[in-house]
């Protein structure tokens, strides 16, 4: 019997972290490490680190209160490289 194992070594990155911002301005940000990530949608931002990839460079259609939004979510791979939010606003 062979048995075959697999070794997957995971970097941790640093990453830039804003749980709650509003048209474009964190309302408390930080650092923290895992995979980076930001996903908004029109006026509101998240930002911070994921646990995987496996949700990156994509987005959802949903509904709050009767308005349809788009959330975004986008990913990088270098400590920081998930810029600080800056108050742009996206329509």
């Amino acid at each position: 019997i062979e048995h075959l194992f697999l070794s997957v070594s995971v970097e941790s990155l640093v990453c830039n972290k804003c749980s709650a911002s509003v048209f474009g301005f964190c309302l408390n940000s930080g650092e923290e490490n895992s995979f980076p990530s930001i996903s908004s949608f029109s006026g509101f931002t998240q930002q911070g680190c994921r646990v995987n990839d496996t949700a990156c460079n994509s987005s959802t259609n949903s509904s709050l209160l009767g308005v349809t939004y788009t959330t975004a979510i986008t990913c990088c791979s270098t400590d920081k490289c998930n810029p600080v939010t800056n108050g742009h606003v996206s329509l």
